[in-house]
C-alpha cells in the first residue's frame, strides 16, 4: 500500500521542457517513477527526455492515460496549470512552484475541489513512496521502504526527519511534503488522514511550523480519532520573531495559538508525541514503535 503515488501511477510534467522540469524529470525517471511524458505549450510533437511532449494537459491525459501531474510552470502561469490539470481529469496534482500569487492559489483550490480531484502543495518538496515513484525534488537516495509515514510543511525537515528514520533502522510509507504557503492544496490534517488510513503505515511524523493553524487542527483530529496511531510531532520557529514572515509566506505569526509553543501544547494534549528538537525525530519513532 502507499498513498497518493505509487509504482502504476502516470506521471506527466508541466513545464517539462524548461530548465527545473527537465533536472526534476530525470531525476525522477533515474529513480524509476512512470514519468510517461510532458506539458509545453507551442512545444507539442517534439519528444523530451525519451518521452512526447504535448502542447495541452488533456491531450497528454488522453494519449497516455496519465492520472498525475507536477508542475514546474512560473508563479504568474501556475494556477492556470493548476486548474488546466484538474480539467482535465488529473488526479494528484502535485505543485513544487514558490511565489504563486495568493489570490490565483484562493482561484485554483477551490477549483480543484469542485473537480474531486488532489492538489499537494505548492511550495512544496512533492510527494515519495520509497522504491515505487518520486513525484517531487527530494533526494531519492535518502528514503527507505519501511512503515512511518511522514506529514510535513518543510522540505529540508522532511529529507532529515526521512534521514534519521532510516537511520534507526526503520522506513518510509509515504512522505508527503505540504508546502509553505498561506493557500495550500492537502492541509496537514488531510495528510495526516490519508496515512491512518493506509494500512502500511504504523507511525506517522508531522512536522509543522509557525503560523496557520493546520498542525492544532490535525492534532485535534487525531484524538478525536482516539489516537490510532502513534503520532510523533515537530514544530519549527521556536525563535522566530512574532508577525514577520520566516521563510515560508505562511510561516508568520498572527496570534497567540500560531507560536511554535502553542503548537507544541496543543499536540501533546492531543496525545502526539512532541520533539523540541528535529535531531531527536528517529529516536523518538523507534522509541513509540518499540
Amino acid at each position: 500500500m502507499s498513498v497518493l503515488v505509487d509504482k502504476h501511477s502516470k506521471i506527466i510534467v508541466q513545464g517539462f521542457t524548461g530548465s527545473e522540469g527537465t533536472f526534476h524529470a530525470e531525476q525522477m525517471i533515474e529513480y524509476g517513477t512512470q514519468v510517461v511524458g510532458g506539458v509545453t505549450p507551442g512545444k507539442g510533437g517534439q519528444t523530451h527526455l525519451g518521452k512526447p511532449v504535448f502542447n495541452t494537459v488533456e491531450e497528454a491525459v488522453k494519449e497516455l492515460k496519465a492520472d498525475t501531474s507536477i508542475i514546474f510552470v512560473p508563479p504568474a502561469f501556475a494556477a492556470d496549470a493548476i486548474m488546466e490539470a484538474a480539467d482535465a481529469g488529473i488526479k494528484v496534482i502535485v505543485t513544487i512552484t514558490e511565489g504563486i500569487p495568493v489570490a490565483d492559489m484562493v482561484k485554483a483550490s477551490a477549483y480543484v475541489k469542485d473537480r474531486s480531484a488532489r492538489l499537494v502543495g505548492p511550495n512544496c518538496p512533492g510527494v515519495i513512496t520509497p522504491g515505487e515513484a518520486k513525484v517531487g525534488i527530494m533526494p531519492g537516495f535518502v528514503f527507505k521502504k519501511g512503515n512511518v509515514g511522514i506529514v510535513s510543511k518543510s522540505g529540508t525537515l522532511t529529507y532529515e526527519a526521512a534521514d534519521q528514520v532510516v537511520k534507526e533502522g526503520l522506513g518510509i510509507t509515504t512522505a508527503i511534503g505540504i508546502g509553505g504557503d498561506p493557500i495550500i492544496g492537502t492541509t496537514t490534517k488531510e495528510a495526516v488522514q490519508l496515512l491512518m488510513d493506509d494500512a502500511d503505515t504504523d507511525c506517522i511524523v508531522m512536522i509543522g511550523e509557525i503560523g496557520g493553524q493546520l498542525e492544532a487542527d490535525a492534532a485535534l483530529w487525531v484524538k478525536e480519532q482516539g489516537n490510532p496511531k502513534p503520532v510523533v510531532g515537530f514544530i519549527a520557529g521556536e525563535t522566530a520573531p512574532k508577525g514577520r514572515t520566516m521563510g515560508h509566506a505562511g510561516a508568520i505569526v498572527g496570534g497567540a495559538d500560531d507560536t511554535a509553543e502553542a503548537k507544541k501544547r496543543i499536540m501533546s494534549e492531543c496525545g502526539i508525541h512532541v520533539v523540541d528538537s528535529p535531531a531527536e525525530i528517529g529516536k523518538k519513532v523507534s522509541e513509540v514503535l518499540a
